[in-house]
């Protein structure tokens, strides 16, 4: 009798396994801070999905892909079993990566042609002089939610104190106020905020105290062994190829990339030393 439930069991487990095989993979976007929002973004991503398929030799809908512009929207959408891919920042990955088993695969390539990021430490004009003149000051970033990455990314210049409180923004244009108007506050920016400084009409207050040096991007990554190592040879060589695939270009534009190249293992390496001292890979420590 019970060899012959588990027979009907099995059969019974069959087409689900089956659904499961033909499911499709799923890439989650996920960028903190970052305009849009899910909903806003699906026509786009579906097409960047459509177009990476088929650089992949994949056939249409295998591919599926879902943006997020929350960290915790992330974090929860990169757990179910479907996500086999992640597009995630620099920040996202050192914070989160060990603890979602995170294997980044390519980098991402921006707009103008640079695959890495700079960060620039803006603070009011002559109020900072060095980590230490940021005792007890608030340090605010998109990349807020990585305060081990905050305090370490630029490098010769000197990790922040422990005593600083990083805060997580997308909304930085009043904390630039604050910060020009002489309170304790400080700001990380990314490339493109840092370039828009000097539209402000306040920028003559305002200095750039650092810069990093160049650290990856954007990061694409398999997640776990959610995926065969076929399908993300696949699909890592598709993304590479994206940009010369009809609807390509416009895909990528979408998501305001100039395509993905090769990882820079060295820089990866370098950002976790960078940000290792603040905890742990994967762990949290505001």
């Amino acid at each position: 009798m019970r060899l012959a439930r588990l027979a009907a069991a099995c059969v019974l487990a069959v087409p689900a396994l089956a659904h499961a095989a033909g499911a499709p993979l799923v890439l989650v976007v996920c960028a903190p801070g970052y305009p849009g929002s899910t909903a806003e973004a699906q026509p786009t991503l579906d097409a960047f999905a459509a177009a990476a398929s088929e650089a992949a030799g994949w056939p249409r809908g295998r591919l599926a892909a879902v943006y997020h512009e929350t960290e915790q929207g992330g974090l929860e959408r990169i757990r179910k079993p479907d996500a086999a891919f992640a597009l995630v920042p620099l920040p996202f990955l050192l914070e989160h990566g060990v603890a979602l088993k995170l294997a980044p695969r390519l980098a991402s390539v921006q707009k103008g042609g640079e695959a890495s990021e700079v960060w620039s430490l803006v603070a009011r004009k002559g109020r900072v002089t060095g980590p230490a003149s940021l005792a007890g000051w608030q340090v605010a970033s998109l990349a807020g939610y990585a305060p081990g990455f905050v305090r370490g990314a630029l490098g010769p210049f000197g990790r922040l104190p422990e005593s600083a409180k990083v805060v997580q923004t997308g909304q930085v244009l009043s904390f630039l106020r604050r910060a020009a108007s002489g309170e304790d506050v400080a700001l990380l920016l990314d490339r493109s905020q840092a370039e828009a400084l000097p539209s402000l009409p306040f920028a003559g207050d305002l200095e750039v105290v650092a810069r990093s040096a160049p650290l990856p991007g954007a990061l694409f990554c398999a997640v776990g062994k959610r995926a065969s190592p076929a399908d993300s040879k696949a699909l890592a060589a598709g993304l590479l190829r994206l940009k010369g695939v009809p609807a390509g270009a416009a895909a990528l534009d979408g998501i305001r990339l100039a395509g993905f190249a090769p990882l820079d293992e060295a820089g990866l390496a370098a950002a976790r030393r960078l940000a290792g001292p603040g905890g742990p890979p994967g762990g949290k420590g505001r």
